[in-house]
């Protein structure tokens, strides 16, 4: 072989190596792009879905609509008299019963979106099996339906938090940088349940009992100085525990959130959504042979 044909043939393996790169990295980025573009493709259809479940939960009631509301008040309420008033628990030395429900308020916010989505999860493609046998339909945004959903109790629960705390306080400005990791965990894991549920049927049901328990490990109707000090260290991974400390660090004491377990909130939160994600499109051919 000529010198001059073994460059020919070395520089076309550079050219090759080069184009094998340029794919890779374009593949990489379209996998991290395509669950935005999905629910911005979709965003008006995601909206009014959203809307009719909401609508829809609650139709022939009285109350209509601001069950969504009413119910997780009551709930709240149950809460409260357990632990406030019979219990008699505190989040602060010398706090009122008024001021540890506007931290316990404030701590079920953030959980009633995540629990309420997240819980109904496993169920949400056979709850519309209808789309995946008949209908040509990207079922991508039934777990992001449910996230939405979710969000509109959380907005008329801050709403009433504000107007009991007496305002708004500036550090409000720094909310998105919590809430959107929220939205981000609560879609990737709906969108893992979502598919895990159709091949597990049982998921649901072991949702209900782990979400029980992620709740009672989450600092929501107690202080984070309950939590056992040894495990302190573990539990403090908890995304949720980061979400619930932040709004309260916003909302009632007016403080920045640590920066340290905010940034680790983000990682995980981005992390969950696109693996969730992934996991959904690559199994979704699947649904039609199981439902």
């Amino acid at each position: 072989m000529s010198s001059t044909d073994y460059r020919v043939q070395l520089g076309t393996a550079e050219v090759e190596s080069k184009g094998c790169t340029r794919h890779l990295i374009q593949s990489f980025f379209g996998f991290l792009w395509h669950p935005f573009h999905t629910i911005l493709r979709y965003r008006s259809l995601i909206v009014s879905m959203a809307q009719r479940d909401i609508l829809g939960r609650y139709r022939g009631s009285m109350g209509g609509g601001w069950w969504t509301l009413i119910h997780p008040l009551l709930l709240m309420m149950v809460y409260f008299f357990v632990f406030g008033i019979v219990m008699g628990v505190r989040f602060k030395p010398g706090q009122s019963a008024g001021d540890y429900v506007l931290y316990f308020f404030c701590g079920m916010l953030p959980w009633m979106a995540f629990s309420e989505a997240v819980g109904r999860s496993p169920n949400v493609v056979w709850d519309h099996s209808g789309f995946v046998k008949r209908v040509i339909f990207p079922l991508e945004i039934l777990p992001a339906n449910l996230t939405l959903a979710s969000l509109v109790t959380e907005t008329f629960g801050l709403a009433i938090l504000l107007v009991w705390a007496g305002g708004t306080p500036w550090m409000a400005i720094y909310f998105p940088l919590i809430l959107l990791p929220q939205i981000l965990l609560t879609a990737g894991l709906c969108w893992f349940l979502a598919a895990l549920g159709v091949f597990l049927r049982d998921t649901g049901q072991i949702m209900g009992f782990l979400l029980t328990a992620w709740f009672f490990l989450t600092p929501i109707c107690y202080a984070e100085a309950a939590l056992p000090q040894r495990w302190l260290w573990l539990l403090e991974k908890n995304p949720m525990y980061t979400i619930v400390v932040s709004y309260r660090a916003i909302f009632l004491e007016n403080s920045l959130p640590a920066n340290e377990p905010l940034v680790i909130l983000w990682i995980v939160s981005l992390a969950v959504f696109w693996l969730g994600y992934a996991w959904f499109h690559k199994t979704k051919k699947s649904f039609a042979d199981f439902i």
